[in-house]
């Protein structure tokens, strides 16, 4: 343990000194600071320490990857600084804290939007694919293909695609439609307070006994009548929310505070009879008269004002603006309101320009990582970040990329805007629009209407072109020979060394010392390890592996191992040591550990021996979803066994206990 008395020390000074530090805690691989100032914390000295694997700051917290070895730098460095840590709820708070007021709401709505994205995507995919076979006219009257002159689309043209194209509205109906049903989950799930009040609150705000609300503007005189509501003294017309976003938001948050404040004043002998009743019926009826009228306002004024910025003679200086500031948006997480603004668009206008330039700035992020890649082809370490970091970007996923290498030296970073500013304005110069939300990488020209295809591929031929040219040509003269992995080829060539050379040792490498197979620890889907959606394991920094989305809720031993760690407090992760002395981390879902151990069990303790296929942890996915969190699991191999000493089995269903996901190479 007191191997890293001299690292806790020195990162004690790095971060400010005690008096910069609000709280402390730690993860199942990280260490977790609130800061008095984040300015003070020296980043590049704190990456430098032989003990941390990077640093990224997130909702507030600045944190410190450690790795398995946390709970034991986590107990020195409690000791060197004097300072007590507190819980992970204690430092979520402190972060809060930490924040503006715009941080703190912008994370809540980000929290809000989080769950939701999954269905938006697919629901945009599916907008994109009915507007391919049923809106687009690819043949003449003949039925020859005639994309300049056609005047029928796949569907006119066979039944079954013509099926298809009605059926698969069922599905996009229920993802764009019926939204605020998921927008109310959300939000009481978000609150603490009672998920199944908030989505029966959304099915009112879309009963089909109202008024539909895309109906509105063609009703009938005879269709405003039969859904007016009159209570003698006052009536109203019922009119339905469908696929408005800010008045679901502002009726679910009067739901929430109206069960928070029934749950505080109720008796509990009574409370459950009586505070579902008292919060639920009143929000309804608040919903209708006061702030679903409002929300629709406000909604239409900032999808207006918007749209009229991106289609006025101004819309190229708007679009370079937002261009440029989408990567800098990201990182401080105001970026979440774009969520909400490109789904007014889309139920205003059936379409969203917005969205496009959101996907070209994660391009462009992911080819300035691209050039990184080339520059830094000598340096092995750096590799290890850029390379899963760049397919993240290009797939959606940027926190890799800007936390991981463009805002470490900085001028990736500026030349990343410089490029999604250019294709942002051609994007936008151009009326690019897009069906709805999509994959925000180069998966999502598929979301991008069909007949602005070409253009699109232009645009994110710009966002991958420049900044790999201007980061290539800027990185030749900052980056130091080091951070190239020059100096390690100049020493090699300087002073060769071979095995054969009797004054330099071979290298022992334990992985090769007892070659094995490890079994999936899951059961469930194995996907590449850059396909998790946490910047820590899909940057590779933590070690190499795969990530499981779960069917089963048993973790089990890959192999005969001992367990070096446990999260008593949250059971969420088990690290073990295999016989040849590689570590394996196993970690169950997205930011479990705020969970406090709800829904999870672990059968096992530190130096416990255990066999392949031996229960390791349970846990229920029924409460990881209903917290908010993705189930996905990590499999890792610690960083410390080399890369090329294993290869991954993924893209398959894998049987806990039984599955091959992982080879040792003799």
């Amino acid at each position: 343990m007191a191997k890293y008395t001299e690292d806790a020390a020195r990162l004690l000074e790095l971060v400010g000194g005690k008096e910069n530090i609000s709280a402390v805690t730690h993860c199942m691989t990280r260490m977790r600071f609130v800061l008095v100032d984040e300015g003070k914390a020296d980043v590049k000295a704190i990456e430098d320490l032989p003990a941390a694997k990077g640093t990224f700051t997130q909702a507030g917290q600045f944190q410190v990857i450690i790795g398995n070895d946390v709970a034991d730098f986590y107990q020195e460095f409690t000791k060197v600084s004097g300072i007590e840590g507190v819980s992970k709820e204690a430092a979520k708070a402190a972060a809060g804290a930490n924040q503006n007021p715009l941080q703190r709401a912008m994370g809540v709505l980000g929290e809000i939007f989080a769950p939701l994205i999954p269905a938006l995507i697919c629901g945009g995919l599916i907008l994109g694919f009915r507007n391919i076979i049923g809106e687009v006219n690819f043949f003449n009257d003949a039925g020859a293909f005639d994309l300049e002159h056609g005047t029928l689309s796949i569907a006119d043209m066979s039944t079954f695609w013509m099926g298809m194209y009605s059926f698969l509205w069922v599905i996009g109906e229920a993802v764009f439609h019926m939204l605020p049903v998921g927008i109310c989950w959300s939000v009481t799930r978000k609150m603490g307070t009672t998920p199944i009040l908030g989505i029966i609150l959304g099915l009112t705000l879309v009963s089909p006994q109202l008024l539909n609300g895309f109906s509105v503007a063609t009703a009938t005189p005879e269709d405003i009548a039969a859904h007016t509501y009159d209570f003698g003294f006052y009536s109203f017309v019922g009119t339905g929310y469908q696929g408005q976003v800010i008045a679901s938001l502002l009726a679910a948050f009067v739901l929430v505070y109206l069960e928070k404040f029934f749950t505080k004043v109720c008796p509990e002998v009574v409370r459950m009879i009586v505070v579902p009743f008292m919060s639920l019926v009143p929000a309804v009826f608040i919903a209708h008269l006061v702030v679903g009228p409002i929300g629709w306002a406000i909604g239409d004024a900032i999808a207006n004002v918007v749209n009229a910025g991106l289609s006025s003679s101004f819309r190229v200086v708007f679009a370079a603006l937002f261009g440029a500031l989408y990567a800098p948006l990201v990182m401080t997480g105001l970026h979440h309101m774009t969520n909400a603004i490109d789904t007014q668009l889309v139920n205003n206008l059936g379409y969203t320009t917005l969205w496009p330039m959101i996907a070209l700035s994660n391009i462009a992020q992911g080819s300035a990582v691209l050039a990184m890649i080339v520059l830094q082809k000598n340096n092995e370490r750096a590799q290890q970040v850029n390379i899963p970091a760049c397919v993240s970007c290009y797939l959606g996923v940027t926190e890799p990329a800007l936390f991981g290498v463009n805002l470490k030296y900085k001028f990736p970073l500026l030349c990343g805007m410089i490029g999604s500013a250019c294709a942002a304005m051609v994007c936008t110069g151009l009326s690019v629009k897009a069906l709805s939300i999509g994959v925000g990488g180069i998966p999502g020209i598929l979301s991008i209407m069909f007949e602005y295809w070409a253009v699109f591929a232009l645009c994110m031929a710009i966002a991958i072109v420049v900044p790999f040219v201007l980061t290539m040509i800027v990185g030749k003269r900052q980056l130091a020979p080091e951070d190239r992995g020059l100096s390690a080829i100049e020493a090699k060539s300087a002073a060769p060394a071979t095995a054969a050379d009797p004054a330099v040792e071979p290298e022992t490498d334990a992985v090769n010392a007892s070659p094995q197979v490890l079994v999936a620890p899951l059961s469930g889907t194995v996907k590449p390890i850059t396909e998790m959606p946490d910047p820590v394991f899909s940057s590779k920094c933590m070690g190499d592996g795969v990530c499981i989305e779960p069917t089963g809720d048993t973790v089990v031993a890959p192999a005969d191992a001992t367990v070096t760690v446990t999260m008593p407090e949250s059971n969420h992760a088990v690290g073990l040591m295999l016989d040849n002395g590689v570590e394996l981390l196993i970690h169950v879902g997205i930011d479990t550990v705020a969970m406090g151990g709800e829904g999870f069990t672990c059968h096992v303790k530190q130096g416990d021996r255990v066999k392949a296929g031996e229960p390791l942890l349970t846990f229920s996915t029924e409460k990881i979803a209903a917290a908010g969190h993705p189930a996905t699991t990590a499999f890792i191999v610690a960083a410390t066994a080399k890369a090329t000493d294993f290869e991954f089995e993924t893209g398959m269903d894998a049987e806990a206990g039984t599955t091959e996901v992982v080879r040792f190479r003799a």
